[in-house]
């Protein structure tokens, strides 16, 4: 289906959806493409998505869309939208299905011409460490209070565990841990399901990748980041909160549908879910979100550990030695209360990112103070055989997004299209053959994940640096990726 509705050109990367294209419109939309990506964005209807979006009460600002947006349940991927803590709602379709789940960067000291030797060794001790596919188990278990407490404290508590070193805790967002999670609010079944996955990779987009910093463009931030040569090898982990987030995502959507506070009558799409922030069901959804956040950054914190312990086996060096340190772990499935300017205005906002990333700019209280002087790292994952990048936040970003920008290459042809179009063994080959050794949990995924059905991360990344959001600091090339 084409989207026909108006989209009016604001700058080189910037386009608006008006409020006369529907009279509950509350706010406009704004859209942040390349101009090559209009057409294509047009023949998937998160446009109208961004415009539904517009009409939920209390919105403020615009109703966002970043250059990797495709249509996702209720909001867009690739949505932001702002909410007044008073008037606005809080909606699990604006956060999605997996709470938290997010991208971490890990730097080596090692070289692609150390590592290319143990490229098929590392993939398959990385596999067998990291589980991925479906309801895969971890290979540590939790007992349910051992569980509360990760729901509870986050990357912290496994940090007291023996799972990670002390200084983790400050190269992540939010350190790791939020401290609004209330895990009484979740049901028994998301903690049934997520007691078992700590530490798993799970399955469609979730990946881990061997990675080699391809080119530097910022020497600035590169050094302020750790990635400091061309060659340098890195692990990106892409994963998030698994069933214990879906569970919860779950239950409060069909919460909501129900609850006299729901609002569900009121709404354009009933997609859209929502309840009042301040309502009891708003805010029992709120402390069980956050704890969603706290499981997939203790989920990333586990596979860290995991790899780190792959490291060891294969070099027979631990990992300080092999310098494994992290740069950075972001989230791009959130509501987070922030402070933003609205029309002049200084004030407090719940905000939504869906298949978006928080990029605050340099100077900012929030990021590390490793970080202070070049802005918050920014990790944007490709596709599968194509290239990743690291940004830095912009000062654009906090003017014009919310502190937010892209969190990927961005769909751009269904699961369904991809499996007609590509053979998952085929495809192994294909990229075996180009020097890129791939791991997937099933030649089914392989195939679904296909670098030709997402969009051209460059182009996504160069609509963001055009914009002002977020820069360009390293590009990373993959080496060998253990699909999900």
């Amino acid at each position: 289906m084409t989207w026909d509705g108006p989209l009016n050109e604001v700058d080189a990367f910037t386009y608006e959806i008006p409020t006369s294209y529907k009279d509950e419109m509350r706010v406009p939309g704004r859209v942040f493409a390349h101009p090559s990506m209009i057409d294509e964005m047009r023949e998937d209807n998160a446009l109208e998505q961004v415009a539904n979006v517009a009409t939920l009460p209390g919105i403020v600002g615009h109703s966002l869309a970043m250059p990797d947006i495709h249509w996702g349940y209720g909001f867009p991927i690739g949505g932001v939208a702002a909410f007044d803590l008073e008037e606005g709602v809080i909606s699990p379709g604006g956060v999605g299905y997996d709470i938290n789940c997010g991208v971490r960067l890990v730097r080596t000291n090692l070289t692609v011409e150390e590592i290319e030797p143990h490229v098929n060794e590392l993939i398959n001790v990385l596999f067998e460490n990291c589980p991925s596919g479906v309801g895969e188990d971890s290979k540590v278990s939790f007992s349910t209070s051992e569980l509360e407490d990760v729901l509870e404290h986050g990357v912290p508590y496994l940090i007291e565990e023996g799972y990670g070193r002390e200084e983790d805790a400050e190269r992540l967002e939010h350190e790791g841990h939020h401290e609004d999670a209330d895990h009484s609010y979740a049901s028994r079944k998301a903690k049934e399901r997520g007691r078992t996955q700590i530490g798993t990779l799970g399955a469609g987009n979730h990946f881990l990748e061997l990675q080699k910093v391809g080119s530097i463009e910022d020497r600035q931030a590169g050094d302020a980041f750790g990635l400091d040569e061309e060659g340098q090898v890195c692990v990106m982990i892409h994963s998030g909160s698994r069933g214990y987030g879906h569970q919860v995502c779950t239950d409060y959507l069909k919460r909501m549908e129900k609850s006299p506070h729901g609002m569900a009558n009121e709404l354009v799409d009933k997609q859209l879910a929502c309840a009042p922030i301040a309502s009891e069901i708003g805010q029992r959804y709120y402390g069980a979100m956050c704890s969603g956040i706290n499981y997939a950054f203790a989920n990333r914190q586990m596979l860290t550990h995991q790899v780190r312990r792959s490291f060891e086996k294969v070099f027979g060096e631990d990992a300080d030695t092999l310098g494994l340190d992290i740069v950075y772990d972001v989230c791009h499935n959130v509501a987070k209360t922030e402070t933003h300017t609205v029309e002049g205005e200084t004030r407090d906002v719940m905000v939504h990112r869906k298949g978006a990333t928080r990029a605050f700019p340099a100077g900012n209280p929030m990021i590390p103070a490793a970080y202070a002087r070049v802005g918050q790292p920014v990790l944007v994952p490709g596709s599968m055989g194509t290239c990743s990048w690291v940004l830095s936040g912009q000062p654009g970003a906090m003017e014009r997004s919310f502190g937010s920008t892209c969190h990927g290459a961005g769909r751009r042809m269904s699961r369904t299209q991809a499996k007609k179009t590509w053979w998952g063994e085929d495809l192994v080959e294909d990229l075996g053959k180009r020097g890129i050794k791939i791991k997937p949990a099933s030649f089914r995924v392989a195939a679904e994940e296909a670098p030709g059905a997402y969009k051209d991360v460059d182009h996504v990344v160069d609509t963001c640096e055009g914009v002002g959001i977020s820069s360009k600091v390293a590009r990373l090339d993959p080496l060998g990726v253990v699909k999900g």
